[in-house]
């Protein structure tokens, strides 16, 4: 019997409980669900990647399934190669996500045609939920902890306490 591997990548900086509604969700479509853990060169993160790797390796561990968190640096489709994937899980959370998404499901049929893209629509109260908007909330001392673990807001809480609050 084959394995059926998912890849649901993403940077992760901090994980929400968006994303953690998408990796539950999606570990239920596949038999391996491999959440990749990347660096968007584009964004300033206020977590290292090691750093990262452990907060979602933690938040994963109790979720059923085979769910595996690695990092990569490369383009989406060789890691999802790499990793024998035949499905990439995005979530989605408004009109703006799906044009974006939809553009990058394009160009990834167009690099691999042997991987699809799955997209699952967040759950309708974690819909607004951005890890951008989670840090900016937390840098400005607003409460983040409707959109993240109790353990993820203390460590984003520590991290503000280090680098300095803003409008202060």
């Amino acid at each position: 019997m084959t394995t059926r591997t998912g890849v649901y990548p993403g940077t992760f900086d901090p994980i929400t409980l968006g994303h953690m509604d998408i990796i539950r969700r999606g570990a239920k479509l596949v038999d391996r669900l491999v959440i990749g853990v990347t660096t968007n060169a584009s964004k300033s993160p206020m977590f290292s990647l090691p750093e990262r790797l452990a907060m979602v390796q933690r938040e994963v561990a109790q979720i059923e399934g085979d769910v595996q968190v690695v990092s990569f640096d490369s383009l989406l489709m060789d890691f999802a190669e790499r990793e024998g994937a035949r499905v990439i899980v995005r979530g989605l959370r408004a009109v703006a996500d799906f044009e974006y998404e939809y553009q990058m499901a394009g160009m990834n049929q167009q690099i691999n045609p042997r991987i699809e893209t799955v997209f699952l629509m967040a759950d309708v109260s974690l819909q607004p939920i951005a890890s951008r908007l989670v840090k900016e909330i937390a840098l400005y001392g607003g409460p983040i902890g409707r959109f993240v673990t109790p353990t993820v807001a203390e460590e984003v809480a520590a991290r503000v306490e280090q680098i300095g609050r803003k409008g202060s």
